[in-house]
């Protein structure tokens, strides 16, 4: 019996309805006592309660009785639940395999919502531009070598601060597209649309969980924070994001924030 857990758990709860094919007992059991199981992409579920409560059901269940069982999971192990986390770890019946990679996809390509930033690249940035002030053109200049010194070697921080349109996100996504090339991780977020996407991952119909995403971008080798301070300045979104800043921080990482508010705005957003 093959399945994803995400799909598991939609089936269980749909299960429930009354016009369900299969009422929910019959399809826990099914599941339950499948002579071999496959529980796909382990820790891409949304964390509730109740789906802690199944899971464990589930995994005790097969666990206790030794039925055969195979699990992949997309996050380390560590990173399970203490119950799943002691069961898959029990060295007389399981077996655990640890396949390398050397960053997760999300840290080596650009989503479909950046199609514009793919194309962005310190070849066609213009930072002689002929409407800009002396001053102006040589504060670009100096922008696009610090940026591409950045993109060699990231290490630190860089902020770029300008009003929009000044090329504070071409140069971002070029640094980005300078690391693929090398193929070197990297990931690049638009502030206000990570932080819908964190608050979408409580919904039960997320294909990602809050923990795996707010995980990939807080530990990401290479993190560029574009558009900082646009976001919402809820209590709730100013924890996150201070939770996200503080990390890195004290982790050392590589971090990139355009914005066009001054250094004193941006504290004044995280505290």
């Amino acid at each position: 019996f093959f399945i994803s857990t995400p799909d598991l758990l939609d089936r269980l709860r749909s299960a429930f309805n009354t016009n369900s094919e299969i009422p929910y007992d019959e399809f826990f059991d099914q599941v339950r006592n499948a002579p071999l199981l496959v529980l796909d992409d382990l820790g891409a579920q949304t964390s509730t309660p109740w789906v802690k409560e199944k899971l464990d059901q589930l995994l005790n269940y097969r666990f206790n009785s030794e039925l055969p069982t195979v699990i992949v999971a997309i996050i380390p192990i560590e990173q399970l639940e203490d119950r799943i986390r002691t069961r898959l770890t029990d060295p007389n019946l399981c077996h655990i395999y640890a396949v390398e990679e050397k960053q997760a996809l999300l840290e080596y390509s650009w989503g479909p919502e950046f199609e514009l930033q793919k194309s962005m690249t310190f070849d066609n940035f213009d930072w002689r531009r002929v409407n800009l002030l002396p001053e102006q053109r040589q504060n670009l200049e100096q922008a696009f070598r610090l940026a591409l010194d950045f993109a060699k070697s990231p290490e630190g921080w860089l902020v770029f601060m300008g009003v929009t349109g000044c090329g504070k996100t071409h140069l971002a996504a070029a640094i980005v597209n300078y690391r693929y090339q090398a193929n070197q991780p990297a990931l690049f977020i638009v502030v206000p649309e990570f932080l819908d996407h964190l608050r979408s991952t409580f919904s039960p119909e997320s294909k990602v969980s809050y923990d795996q995403l707010f995980e990939r971008v807080k530990t990401a080798p290479l993190l560029i924070m574009d558009d900082f301070g646009e976001q919402s300045t809820t209590p709730w979104a100013r924890e996150k994001l201070y939770h996200v800043i503080n990390y890195r921080y004290n982790a050392r990482l590589a971090t990139v924030i355009t914005t066009r508010y001054s250094l004193q705005e941006i504290l004044e957003e995280i505290e």
